[in-house]
């Protein structure tokens, strides 16, 4: 797994001001029941004993095991003033199984 960060992501990183006990973590949103939906976003809170980290230039970003697996296997991370940070790509899914004894 590999995530790299633009270059105005990575900037906007270095000059953020984080309290000692924070620091960034993609966090997944599921959503749905027999569709489902992820979305990415990037969180700012303590680190977790069991979180995966993957440093890029100096920054450490850390990931669940329930975040890790929804995520591919390179995941850019972006920032504009508008939208603030923007993570890898989030999907849908429309699959849906029943069973029928």
């Amino acid at each position: 797994m590999v995530i790299t960060l633009t270059e105005v992501a990575l900037n906007r990183l270095k000059v953020m001001e984080l309290k000692e006990e924070q620091s960034p973590r993609i966090d997944a949103d599921v959503a749905g029941g027999c569709g489902m939906s992820v979305k990415f976003t990037l969180v700012f809170d303590e680190p977790r004993r069991n979180d995966t980290v993957i440093e890029h230039q100096g920054i450490q970003i850390r990931m669940d095991r329930f975040t890790k697996r929804y995520l591919g296997d390179e995941t850019q991370i972006d920032y504009t003033d508008q939208h603030g940070f923007l993570v890898g790509e989030s999907f849908a899914s429309s699959a849906c199984a029943i069973e029928i004894d």
